[in-house]
């Protein structure tokens, strides 16, 4: 190895491999790929690790965070891309280097603020990308409510463009999925709108229930030719039942998000889908919604890809606390649920694990009180945190 090839060397690193740790080891980047990998000391002086966690960069295919900083408070509207380049800083720090910014393409009065917003942020994001603003990579996932009448309207518009990445297929109808308990999304919405009262409440769930009946049945079909038009990858939501699991074979879905028993869990994974679940379900030991714990599917071996949703922090979290609640689980198989998982299922195959001829999108983690800290990430080589 000579000096003049290298960007970057890295030493006196645990690196997380695929397969394996290497307890004390190097890395060399050159010309925005990882070029070289060893244990012990390193041929050449480097930036020492002390000791320190090298993994690669995280990978976050659902995470609808970006809208908590568009609308920081109810009615409040920040500017688009001063809101981008935060969300992206928070994603940054936390340890993400790629992910698929989560956008509700559906229009509902009466809802969500945040609904109807999806051109606004996905042209902020282009803004922020064009002008060198952005630490992590940005790809889009659509997320589409299939009940509501512009659905697929509003997907078309944006299904072509190239940083597109994945589609899901949601429905929060009043008691299924997700909320079969109808009590539970009441409770969802007084916290989330500031105090709707039950008299609005029946109102927006019987325009729900109306929606699903005249519109679902077509636009799931639209959406899915919509999706295999364009070659994006789809993604079921919230799957529940029997139904819910055949609808998902149906579709051809590639990822299943936040299947809500063990039972769909199940169905899921013996028909060959990848299985995604909340990495705050595991950080905090169950489900916010009361459904089956993410780790209890982990136990059953049906756990493939987290997400931090709505927390980005707890991408990284998650990861390591994996092989504390399952010793069965090793440390590179929990980061593979963060890295190299999600990264397949949306067709990334230049990243997501450390090993020659990958993209060096590396972060260095130190854990200290049973808290890891990202002290430096690195995208395509470049240091961005």
């Amino acid at each position: 190895m000579k000096s003049s090839r290298a960007d970057m060397i890295l030493t006196n690193a645990r690196i997380v491999l695929d397969d394996r740790v290497i307890e004390r080891g190097w890395l060399v980047v050159a010309h925005r790929g990882i070029v070289e990998i060893g244990e012990g000391n390193a041929p050449e002086r480097g930036e020492d690790m002390k000791g320190d966690l090298v993994m690669p960069g995280l990978i976050e295919l659902h995470t609808d965070h970006i809208e908590a900083h568009y609308v920081p408070r109810p009615k409040v509207y920040w500017d688009p891309v001063a809101a981008v380049v935060s969300y992206d800083g928070q994603l940054a720090t936390s340890g993400i280097t790629t992910v698929l910014d989560s956008l509700r393409v559906w229009r509902e009065d009466g809802a969500e603020e945040v609904d109807g917003q999806a051109q606004v942020l996905a042209g902020a994001i282009d803004t922020a990308r064009k002008a060198d603003l952005l630490r992590a990579d940005h790809f889009l996932h659509l997320r589409c409510e299939v009940p509501m009448p512009t659905v697929v309207e509003d997907a078309a518009q944006l299904a072509s463009r190239p940083d597109v990445r994945l589609m899901s297929l949601m429905d929060h109808t009043p008691g299924q999925r997700q909320f079969r308990d109808e009590e539970k999304l009441r409770v969802y919405y007084r916290g989330k709108k500031g105090g709707m009262n039950d008299a609005q409440l029946d109102e927006l769930f019987a325009r729900r229930f109306e929606y699903q009946k005249k519109y679902a049945e077509n636009n799931m079909r639209e959406l899915v030719a919509l999706a295999k038009r364009h070659g994006v990858p789809l993604a079921s939501h919230d799957d529940t039942t029997d139904e819910n699991v055949a609808d998902a074979v149906r579709g051809k879905v590639a990822v299943a998000e936040f299947p809500t028993t063990l039972e769909a869990a199940r169905g899921l994974h013996e028909a060959g889908i990848s299985i995604l679940m909340g990495a705050p379900n595991v950080v905090r030991g169950g489900s916010h919604s009361g459904n089956i714990a993410a780790v209890d599917l982990a136990q059953q071996g049906y756990l493939d890809i987290l997400s931090s949703d709505y927390i980005p922090s707890s991408l990284l979290m998650a990861a390591l606390q994996l092989p504390e609640r399952i010793p069965s689980i090793t440390l590179p198989e929990a980061v593979r649920t963060v890295t190299k998982a999600p990264a397949k299922a949306v067709g990334l195959s230049d990243r997501g694990e450390i090993a020659k001829g990958k993209r060096a999108d590396l972060i260095r983690v130190h854990v200290a009180a049973g808290v890891p800290v990202v002290r430096s990430v690195w995208r395509a080589g470049h240091r961005v945190a």
